[in-house]
């Protein structure tokens, strides 16, 4: 005869079992947990009782890490692994006082050491994805709107997870883990970013792979963009075709539905002088796509895109005054397109027949409008200068006597 089961405990009127020791038990404490009045009403212990099943279940993980003839037999570890972390995200929806009992379990840190060893198992097993995804999810609903959790998750989690995950082959776990960092980063934290750029450049990269999810572009345009000195050292360390991303989100936060801030001014006069420093000692490296073997060169297209950010800048008022008296630009613009009509005359090249060319976000592709840019910035940095006017006025005098 079997052992008669334990009494039930009851969450807030509805009978659960009380202790959880198998799947049937987690999955009704999941379902329990989607409605607030039962998250409310969670006793403590019950998190506990989750986590020893998470740790218990986690072993099966590390024998399959040292032994990889294992993995074939974590399929019931993983079921119960996927439904702790799916209980535990739907506890902490909106309920700190569970954000803070989990996280006061230590439960972030084995959520983290468990999902560092999904990585390392490198299969893409559908029941290890499905549980590395809602522990994902778990470790950012425990960070959301909560300052502790927040501090404790990049604890553990800084760099390792977002090395281990932004470049994962698998969408949701790219996205999760980017919503993770968009929520734990604050200015303190982007200090650390300076220091492990690869993690920054991996979200640009993971915007150029998934431009349709949001917490990639959130965090480069709400976290990145704020920070110039991350700015200015992620352009020096990356790809050319990943600075073209990064120009194309600056122009969209520029040229968005919101203006810039009277915070953003001050920052974006620092990005300002980048772009500007840049295109200055770059631009003619434009000249190189005169040649058929450099028709697609992505440095100077990516130069091309710093003259696109420039023609934004110069549109907005606040950054206009600057740039009219940026040392050399309107004078290097000014020669650029006197070489370029040159050149343009000179042989049958790209800037001969459509006479222009345009960096877009796939910086193999060639478009119209550098020309039509490099005219356009001009009379943006002439307009009501007359300092500029005179400097225009003197350079088209002296390209008549030449």
């Amino acid at each position: 005869m079997a052992a008669p089961r334990p009494p039930p405990a009851r969450l807030s009127g509805v009978m659960v079992p009380a202790p959880i020791q198998d799947l049937e038990a987690l999955r009704a404490l999941t379902a329990l947990f989607k409605e607030q009045r039962n998250r409310e009403t969670a006793p403590r212990t019950i998190f506990q009782r989750v986590l020893d099943i998470l740790k218990k279940s986690s072993h099966a993980v590390e024998l399959a890490c040292r032994d990889p003839s294992q993995v074939e037999h974590l399929t019931s570890s993983l079921q119960l692994i996927t439904e702790c972390f799916r209980c535990l995200r739907n506890a902490c929806i909106e309920c700190s006082v569970n954000q803070n009992s989990i996280r006061n379990l230590d439960t972030i840190g084995v959520a983290v050491d468990l999902i560092l060893l999904f990585r390392e198992l490198r299969v893409e097993q559908e029941s290890l994805l499905t549980a590395f995804r809602c522990g994902l999810q778990f470790l950012g609903n425990i960070a959301s709107r909560n300052e502790d959790s927040q501090s404790v998750v990049w604890v553990h989690a800084f760099p390792e997870l977002f090395l281990s995950c932004l470049n994962h082959p698998d969408k949701k776990i790219v996205a999760y883990s980017s919503m993770i960092l968009f929520t734990s980063l604050n200015s303190e934290r982007m200090k650390e970013l300076e220091e492990n750029l690869n993690i920054a450049i991996d979200v640009v990269e993971a915007h150029q792979r998934q431009p349709e999810s949001e917490w990639p572009f959130l965090i480069i345009t709400d976290h990145f963009l704020k920070s110039p000195e991350l700015v200015k050292a992620m352009y020096a360390k990356m790809s050319n075709q990943e600075r073209v991303t990064l120009l194309d989100l600056m122009i969209a936060k520029i040229v968005g539905d919101e203006p810039l801030t009277k915070d953003d001014i001050p920052v974006f006069l620092s990005h300002a002088e980048l772009i500007a420093s840049t295109f200055v000692n770059q631009c003619k490296i434009v000249l190189k796509l005169t040649s058929e073997q450099h028709a697609d060169d992505e440095e100077a297209l990516a130069t091309i895109r710093l003259l696109d950010v420039l023609c934004e800048m110069t549109a907005n008022t606040d950054l206009l005054s600057y740039l009219q008296v940026f040392p050399g630009l309107l004078e290097r613009v000014i020669d650029l397109l006197r070489l370029i009509h040159v050149a343009g005359n000179d042989t049958a090249n790209i800037f001969s027949t459509s006479g222009c060319v345009k960096a877009e976000g796939d910086v193999s592709n060639v478009a119209e409008g550098f020309k039509s840019h490099l005219i356009r910035l001009i009379g943006n940095l002439c307009y009501k200068n007359k300092d500029n006017q005179d400097k225009m006025t003197a350079n088209n005098t002296e390209g008549q006597r030449s």
